[in-house]
This record gives C-alpha cells, structure tokens and sequence, in this order.
C-alpha cells in the first residue's frame, strides 16, 4: 500500500490504492484537518439544532418565518455579482462522480454539470477518493476512458463544473483528526478546492459548488465562513467560491431570504430540490396522524404545498439578483416502447415548460437524453438572454399556511404502496453494491427518491388517513407480507444480488419501526 504522509493528529483507515496519493497530499490533507478542526464544534451544534427544531415539530409546532430575522427580508441588499460561467444555467444535468458519468456529462451539452458526492454517489472509500482523481483530470481536460472497444474523452465546448459535497449530517468514516470522524462535506469541499480551484481560475471558470440539505440561515452561514478560511489558506480573493444552496428541506423554505443573505458575496442563487422537499414534509410531519400524502407519482410540482415553494423560491431569488434553478425531470427516455417514451418526455416537457413560463432561469435533468428537450423549452421563453432574473413577480404572495397546504392525501393504492417497498428495495440493494444512482421503472433514483418511499410506508403505518382506496388501512403486517413479494420482482429483474436480500430486511426495519431513522443513508454507510 502506498505511503503518505499526514498532518499530525490525522489518521487514514481506508486504503491507499496507487493513485489516491496524488489526491491525498500533505497539503490538501493539512487544509481539510484545518477546517474540521476550526468548524467541527459548531456542525456538531447545528445538528444539535436539528434535533431540538425536529421535537418541537413532533410535539405539534408548525414553521413560520423567524421574526428576528424579519430586517434581512424587508432589506434592499442583493448578492454579489456572478462570473461569467454562472450567467447561463439553462440546463444542468446531474450525476455521480463515476468516470464515464463525468465524461458524458460534460458533454451533454448542457450548460452545467453538478457532479455528485451526495445523492446519487455511495459514499464508500474508493467512490469519493476516484471521484476526486476523476474531477482533478477533468479540470486540466485529460480524463480519458477506454471501454468495451470506445474512447471516451472531453468535446471542446463542455459544461461549467459543479460540485455539490456531502450534507451536513454524513461523516466520513476513513479519515480521523484527533480521533473522531470528521464531516463528508469538509472532506469533499477541501479535496476539491485545494487540488483545483487555481487551475480553473486559470481556465476561466472557478470552484463552483451546490449545498445540500442545509435546513437554516446558520447552516449556510457555516459554509460562508469555510469558503473564508479556505480561500485566505489558498491565497484566492473573497468571493471567488460561489455556492448554490439546495432549498429541500421545508424548514430552509421559510428562511430562503436569510439563506442568501449569509452566502451573499458567494451565492450564486437557490435550486428547488423537490425530492428531497417531499421526503422533508413527510419527515418533518411524521408523528402528526392528520398528516398523509399520496401515492408518491400524485405529488407533483402543482401540488399547492409544492407549488408555493416554487413561486417563492423564483421570486425571493430574483429579488436578491440570484439565479432561480428549477428542480429534477427525473424521468428517462425509455427506449424500447416509443409510446411510453413519448409520454414520459411530453412530462418532461410539460415540467420545464412550467419552470421557464414561471421565470425560473434553468432546471435539471438526470439524463443526457433530455438536455436538447429541456433546453428547447427554456429557449422558447428566454430567447437569447442567458437568464430572466428580471422577471420579478410581484404578483407571487405567499404565506406560511400556503407552504403548509399538504395537499393530495388520496389516492393511496395497494399499487402505489407496492411500488415504494419494490423501489426501496431495489435502490438500497445497487447502493450497497456501491451505486448509488439507479434506473428504476424509467425513473432515474437517487437517495432523495428512495426517501420517499421508505418515509410513505413509515407515515402511511401510524397516520389516520393512511388507507387505500379500497378501505383497507395501511398496517406493519400488511408492508411485511409484501415485502417479500417485491423483492421476488427486483430479483427476477436484476438476479439473486445478496445486498438485496440485506436491502429487502434494512426497507422492512426502517419502514416499520418505532424510530424513524433521520436519513437511510446513515444505517446504510455503516454497511459499506
């Protein structure tokens, strides 16, 4: 195993295989023991916070907008100005940090491409440290790879890069400073930027990073004062960094203006996380026994809890100067039935339609497929501007019971449960297996996704209202009876994979027990 050297107080459990040495540098390892050192106290505190908000919330208080920081919303600030790079954002595609991934969606022709240590990556060892080889050779434009007789390599004209790290909550456990685990999203963050942020000012771009998970204005202030520090250690002006915070949690919806505030001189505007968003209103809400929502394919971006927090999210971004991202199309083309093709890319075109008609500047995608569709869509409203933050909305008023108006709580079918435990089961089997980014029933699943379901099953257990259209109520003994069932189908689609039968036993655990697990993927690493 190859050697390195490490600051003191630092250890390395996970393998070094050739290769990870050029990553794992004196340097850049002595920058990610600076910053968890410095910022560990207050993570630790802002979790605490979480847990303290999330009782609350159990015990029946509903969120509202902080009334100390009413002077920040009623303020006149904007944020500082975008490079060039971040002008034009409309189509991002996303994706974990796998080389082939990378190098097809840098080509894609988007206009961005937020590569992934978070959702749809399995955070195990070898994952994030050849996602960080995979991203330094990308950046000087030297990734190559040869596959089953094929090169692949970068075009000329590719994406602007993106990188969105591991949320607050997710540790990473191969690398100790002082004998604790230390944060995911320090590790991430600090690889990244120390190894390739002078390369790609150089090139004219610059290190450009998407935030996840955040649920407060102090989350995102924690963040500012990391890209502070690691741009004095690295010599590059303040302001170079700009992030772009996920807003996927219901609490960070009422603090979207406060959010911005923080990261002001390194915001480059919010993205509607909707997955993510829908798993944080059922989790938020768990134990209240009125509270239920639809077969997962009902809540849609026109639902009126959803639609609020979109409306809200565009206009309290242009207000501030800031870009407005529209969320994912998570469906895929399906290319051996061209009519059900056609309507999953009519749905995609319907939800980018919405988006670019409601003023949004830009939206994902999951598949390089349906970035020319995408595009199309958002061309036919902004023409050749590269934006429309001008686009204002004066007209969107919208008020804590709008973002609190949980609506549809029927149908739920034996169908729609079914396929929440079929999905859950076959997304936690190929994220032990180590990936963590699935084609699942035409729909391309992440961890936000698989969310969902697993958090479904779990409140449609314990709510009144959690009953199927023909009657029955949703029980324990109902969901265990079918798990097995489902995991038969996954099987007789992907084969007798061991970590599904591991997968069917942690979706059944995690659906039906009195504790609801904050985040599957937390149990889950400790697997891997």
């Amino acid at each position: 195993m190859t050697q390195i050297h490490l600051p003191a107080g630092m250890e390395i459990l996970g393998e070094i295989k050739p290769g990870f040495d050029s990553i794992l540098t004196p340097d850049a390892l002595a920058l990610v023991a600076k910053l968890s050192r410095t910022f560990e106290s207050r993570r630790q505190e802002l979790l605490a916070d979480r847990v303290t908000r999330a009782a609350r919330l159990d015990a029946g208080e509903r969120p509202d907008f902080l009334p100390e920081t009413a002077h920040i919303r009623a303020g006149n600030w904007k944020i500082g100005p975008l490079p060039k790079a971040l002008e034009c954002r409309r189509v991002e595609i996303t994706g974990p940090v796998e080389r082939k991934m990378v190098i097809n969606a840098f080509n894609s022709g988007a206009d961005a491409y937020m590569t992934d240590f978070e959702d749809s990556n399995t955070p195990n060892w070898d994952n994030q440290i050849t996602g960080q080889i995979n991203l330094f050779e990308a950046v000087r434009r030297t990734i190559r790879l040869e596959q089953n007789g094929k090169t692949y390599q970068l075009n000329d004209k590719i994406a602007t890069l993106i990188v969105r790290p591991r949320g607050w909550h997710l540790e990473e456990k191969h690398i100790r400073v002082d004998g604790k685990r230390i944060s995911g999203g320090i590790v991430d963050f600090a690889l990244f930027f120390f190894h390739n942020a002078k390369e790609q000012l150089a090139r004219g771009q610059g290190p450009y990073f998407y935030l996840p998970k955040i649920e407060s204005h102090l989350e995102a202030r924690l963040w500012n004062d990391i890209f502070i520090m690691a741009q004095d250690e690295l010599g590059i002006p303040q302001g170079t960094i700009k992030a772009t915070v996920l807003i996927e949690t219901i609490i960070a919806a009422f603090e979207m203006d406060e959010i911005l505030y923080e990261l002001r001189e390194h915001s480059s505007g919010l993205n509607a996380g909707r997955w993510d968003y829908i798993f944080s209103c059922i989790k938020k809400f768990k134990n209240d026994k009125n509270f239920c929502l639809a077969d997962r394919p009902k809540v849609t971006m026109t639902a009126p809890f959803m639609r609020a927090y979109a409306l809200l999210l565009l206009k309290t971004c242009h207000h501030r100067n800031a870009p407005a991202m529209g969320g994912m199309a998570a469906l895929i083309p399906i290319k051996n039935d061209p009519a059900r093709n056609e309507i999953a890319m009519d749905g995609v075109r319907v939800d980018k339609a919405r988006d670019a008609t409601d003023g949004y500047d830009g939206g994902w995608v999951a598949h390089p497929g349906l970035v020319d569709l995408a595009m199309t869509e958002f061309t036919k409203v902004l023409g050749d501007k590269p934006n429309q933050i001008e686009k204002q909305r004066p007209d969107v008023h919208v008020v804590a019971a709008d973002l609190l108006d949980f609506q549809p709580e029927t149908p739920i079918t034996e169908a729609g449960l079914r396929y929440n435990i079929n999905v859950g089961i076959h997304y936690l089997g190929a994220w032990l297996a180590g990936n963590g980014c699935v084609p699942i029933h035409n729909l391309m699943e992440d961890a936000a996704t698989a969310e969902i379901s697993r958090s479904q099953v779990w409140q449609w257990i314990r709510s009144t209202k959690g009953v199927l259209d023909d009657g029955r109520k949703v029980t324990e003994t109902m969901v265990k009876l079918m798990i097995p069932e489902e995991l038969a189908k996954v099987k007789a689609l992907v084969g007798n994979g061991a970590t599904y039968d591991r997968a069917a036993q942690i979706f059944s655990d995690m659906s039906t027990a009195s504790h609801f697990e904050e985040f599957l993927t937390l149990p889950l690493y400790e697997e891997i």
